[in-house]
């Protein structure tokens, strides 16, 4: 570094040296000299030339790497982690490289504040004490890139010569987990920037008061339900010291679990609050595999596509393969459901895959396929107890069931099972009571109500194609949610077996079509969050392709509103698809099934109705979505869909 460096106003309004801001951190020069700009403005620029080195996941925090070798944090507002990236929109990303002045990035005041954060932007110099000799701030009312502060390097070794002060990381981990509670009173932990955040079970348990003195801690902070020991520069030695002190099962892939919420009193409270939770797990654990449905649904529908054209033959080998592409990840969806449900209702992750790998075994499988589903055929025997044994692939419901009963019973056989058995015993009695569970109880429930369903389903069809179809299009992907729309497809394949079509199939046909169109709605009308544009063009193609899972976990189902605007779409597509008698000659639909619309005998007025009841019901659900469905401020921020992949570590949050 050589002569003095001058650094800028990120954002117009009052410049204040770092030791007046609101956050302790930079307050007390944890993270190093710098200042502060209380905002009077929304756009944020560069404060420095370089390259952008870290941005973080919930978008609030921006670092920079210069050429003199000072190495920049950009802290945008106070505790804005929280907020999971909402009030932000970035212009950077890591990897680019950035002139001083250029503008980097929006914040909403306003929103901030709503959050009841504080909007402070923060500069902070993260390498000072091997970089930073001095540093000058002008105080006072600044424009966002007007110079704000003079920074002299140090000369080449005069870093060096300050003491070290080095911790012992490993010590250290070791000294927090036991005045934290111990492991047995840590739910989880995760890292930002600079915190390490216990998940505790009680708080009091914590002794802040020795955690506060050790060496190489800074302060100790309470929020959100976590235990923040505020570390700093290097909270990333420090967290890795903590996990490895903990032992597995802690950090890393593993999801935080938040504190539980308070139930409401009353019967209606409780079954709101019940049921928003039961939906809230259903997308959580969707939304890691969201793009996978995505991607399989385009390549299922076009190979459908391609079938139907007769430029590929459904019996080639090279059909089979491309479909095995196309449909591995449905037809295995309970082994992926149950590693993605237990990360979110803290179960073990290996232990539910299993789980779901016995719920798709081939075998039982064969058995499910033998029998039809509309009736509580008695298939099998458990121990003797006759049982009806159902097919679980494309499933996702029962997965969710498994996940939360493996939660309660894991627990319960660790404080059973002496230590030395643990390891064997505890997941082999799980994988069994779990599967048990699953196969003689929650499965066959399921397959009673779906038989009840296709009954009632098959008198609906007979009383009137009109309200059949009003009815049916409004609520058939409430089915969807909880695996009974199984009771559908039997009745669908015999009216195709014993006419040739079905008229059942095309209302579901249009249910498929009203979700693309929501979802549809949703990336017309987003400008901001990119991440949730990008799901949502994914959603509208697979929907369209006849794969409504991405459009409803993804997004629709995820943000409530949009769901039922949805369905008000295909209601309207089902009545109108009813009243003009459409008919199906084949299984693909959406529009990617056009040609299953098309009378073998030639076109008639069934493909000219399904023209009208699709353009009726895209029509309908997206105005209706695009009016009421959602504000983009009520999108939250979609970082974790794209970081929350199977296998993928969780990045640090900045703070």
């Amino acid at each position: 570094m050589k002569g003095t460096v001058k650094m800028l106003a990120p954002v117009s309004g009052q410049a204040v040296d770092i030791t007046e801001v609101h956050d302790p951190m930079f307050s007390e020069k944890a993270m190093g000299e710098g200042y502060g700009v209380f905002p009077n403005s929304h756009e944020i620029v560069a404060p420095v030339s370089g390259k952008v080195m870290l941005v973080a996941s919930t978008k609030h925090a921006i670092g920079f790497s210069t050429a003199d070798g000072l190495e920049v944090l950009v802290h945008m507002g106070v505790d804005t982690v929280e907020l999971n990236g909402t009030p932000f929109e970035l212009f950077v990303k890591e990897g680019d490289s950035v002139k001083a002045g250029q503008k980097i990035a929006l914040m909403d005041t306003e929103a901030v504040k709503k959050a009841g954060k504080v909007t402070d932007v923060i500069v902070a110099i993260t390498n000072t004490a091997k970089a930073v000799k001095e540093i000058h701030v002008n105080a006072g009312v600044v424009k966002a890139g007007q110079e704000v502060a003079q920074v002299e390097p140090m000369a080449p070794g005069e870093a060096t010569a300050r003491p070290s002060g080095k911790v012992n990381y490993d010590q250290l981990g070791k000294d927090i987990v036991k005045n934290v509670g111990g492991v047995s009173n840590v739910e989880n932990v995760i890292h930002c920037i600079t915190r390490v955040r216990f998940y505790l079970k009680d708080d009091n348990k914590a002794n802040d008061d020795v955690i506060k003195n050790m060496n190489g801690v800074l302060d100790v902070a309470k929020a959100g339900g976590q235990y923040q020991v505020v570390i700093g520069p290097a909270v990333n030695d420090v967290f890795d010291a903590v996990v490895k002190a903990l032992g597995p099962g802690f950090g890393g892939d593993t999801q935080a679990q938040a504190p539980k919420a308070k139930v409401p009193k009353g019967v209606w409270p409780k079954t709101k609050f019940y049921f928003s939770a039961l939906i809230g797990v259903i997308t959580a654990s969707m939304m890691p595999v969201i793009g996978l449905l995505a991607a399989s649904g385009i390549l299922k529908g076009l190979l459908a596509l391609i079938v139907s054209a007769n430029w590929l033959s459904a019996k080639s080998s090279t059909y089979m393969i491309i479909n095995a592409m196309g449909d591995s990840v449905f037809y295995f969806l309970p082994i992926l459901v149950g590693f993605t449900a237990a990360k979110r209702l803290g179960a073990n992750q290996i232990i539910m895959g299993v789980v779901g790998g016995v719920l798709a075994y081939p075998t039982l499988v064969q058995v499910a396929s033998k029998t039809t589903s509309t009736a509580m055929n008695v298939n099998g025997d458990f121990f003797g107890i006759p049982i009806h044994i159902a097919n679980y692939t494309y499933s996702i419901f029962p997965m969710i069931a498994a996940a939360w009963i493996a939660s309660k019973i894991e627990p319960w056989l660790k404080k059973h099972i002496v230590m030395s058995l643990r390891m064997i015993l505890s997941p082999l009695l799980e994988v069994f009571i779990v599967s048990a569970v699953i196969i003689v109880v929650v499965g066959p429930i399921i397959t009673l109500l779906s038989s009840y369903l296709a009954s009632g389903i098959v008198a609906l069809l007979k009383f009137s194609p009109a309200i059949s179809g009003l009815i049916i299009g409004g609520f058939y992907q409430c089915l969807v949610i909880f695996g009974l729309h199984w009771a559908v497809i039997p009745v669908v394949a015999s009216q195709i077996a014993t006419t040739g079509h079905s008229a059942l199939n095309a209302i579901v046909s249009a249910t498929m079509i009203a979700q693309g169109a929501a979802a549809m709605a949703v990336f017309v009308k987003t400008k901001k969050n990119i991440d949730m544009k990008q799901i949502a063009g994914a959603a509208t193609l697979s929907a369209f392709a006849g794969v409504t899972e991405p459009a409803m976990y993804g997004i629709n189902l995820k943000y409530g509103r949009i769901f039922w605007t949805a369905n008000i779409g295909s209601a309207v597509g089902g009545l109108l698809t009813g009243l003009l008698h459409v008919d199906m000659w084949g299984f693909a639909g959406s529009l990617i099934g056009f040609a299953s619309f098309i009378n073998p005998k030639g076109i008639d007025a069934s493909f000219t109705g399904y023209l009208i009841a699709s353009a009726a019901t895209i029509v309908v659900s997206f105005v209706c979505t695009y009016l009421f469905g959602f504000k983009e401020e009520d999108l939250e921020s979609s970082h974790a869909v794209e970081k929350v992949r199977l296998g993928s570590r969780e990045p640090a949050q900045a703070n």
